[in-house]
């Protein structure tokens, strides 16, 4: 056996390590624009956080933006002004991956439920999600879960089902991955302190851990990304460079073998440094204030400085 460069690369991604600056902003430009699978969104405006009303207005300015990128736009509540997202979205033309938000407060939990099954009667729903990352934040027994998924399997029948976990969940809880449709993994290397030349490698592994588990059902990767600032973890360091390499080989990756992923995240949102640290508030392809990030002249500074 013989060293070979192109089986090495088509792992680990192609060589943008030769890339200058603005070579790498356009490749970045350019797969941006080739569009992707699907998109998280981000609806709060600097100064919201959970709990505030969203508004009509600033759903469908954010909708309008990346509209022209992604086919699917991926939502996490039914609640607070989260329900209008699925249903602007629709009217627009995309698909829709829509979550029901649970966590340790049972009267959210019931409303956040109703809502999940008022917008699937509607018609606006593609994929179901019950709950995201429930098990892995602790807030609910996996009985409590699972009587959550049937009870919305029996209301929502004609179409996917599902739960959105950290990928090893999948393995560690048979019971879930048996309630499912489809398996909705979330895989980030960079929360595994893994750095950014061995990251699309990492996150194969991940979702085949999750393909693994799922037996035979359909795997969907509901979140990846890389922030942008921050601090880093490990081996794991946030920049526009890194932030750029990661979205360009997920992209390259998910079209070569047609995986359907969503990434994260359409917006940067400040209210995260509170839960994620540093990094929360930089995971966004657009900034804070809805313009692209990786597209002007500070870019190329921090690239240069490492900063």
């Amino acid at each position: 056996m013989s060293y070979r460069v192109d089986k090495i690369m088509s792992l680990s991604g192609v060589n943008l390590d030769n890339k200058t600056p603005k070579g790498l902003r356009n490749y970045f430009k350019r797969v941006l624009k080739n569009g992707m699978h699907g998109l998280c969104f981000s609806p709060y405006e600097e100064g919201q956080e959970p709990g505030d009303q969203l508004s009509e207005k600033q759903i469908r300015r954010r909708l309008k933006l990346i509209k022209p990128y992604t086919k699917w736009v991926r939502s996490f509540s039914c609640t607070e002004g989260n329900e209008l997202i699925p249903i602007i979205a629709k009217e627009m033309g995309m698909k829709t991956l829509v979550g029901a938000w649970l966590g340790d407060e049972p009267e959210v939990n019931t409303k956040e439920i109703e809502g999940l099954k008022a917008l699937a009667k509607q018609g606006v729903i593609d994929i179901a999600a019950v709950g995201n990352e429930v098990m892995y934040r602790g807030d609910l027994s996996e009985e409590e879960l699972l009587t959550f998924i049937y009870d919305v399997k029996n209301t929502i029948t004609d179409i996917p089902v599902g739960y959105v976990d950290a990928y090893y969940e999948f393995t560690l809880r048979p019971k879930i991955t048996e309630a499912c449709d489809v398996i909705l993994a979330n895989c980030y290397p960079y929360w595994e302190g893994c750095s950014i030349e061995y990251a699309l490698i990492y996150m194969k592994d991940m979702y085949n851990k999750a393909l693994k588990a799922g037996n035979g059902k359909k795997v969907i990767i509901t979140e990846t990304g890389w922030p942008s600032e921050g601090e880093g973890l490990n081996g794991a360091f946030p920049s526009s460079e890194n932030a750029m390499k990661y979205f360009i080989n997920t992209q390259l990756w998910s079209e070569e073998d047609n995986i359907d992923l969503f990434y994260f995240s359409s917006f940067d949102e400040s209210w995260k440094v509170g839960a994620e640290g540093s990094v929360g508030a930089y995971w966004g392809l657009w900034d804070k204030n809805e313009k692209l990030k990786f597209n002007n002249s500070m870019f190329v500074n921090r690239f240069k400085t490492g900063v």
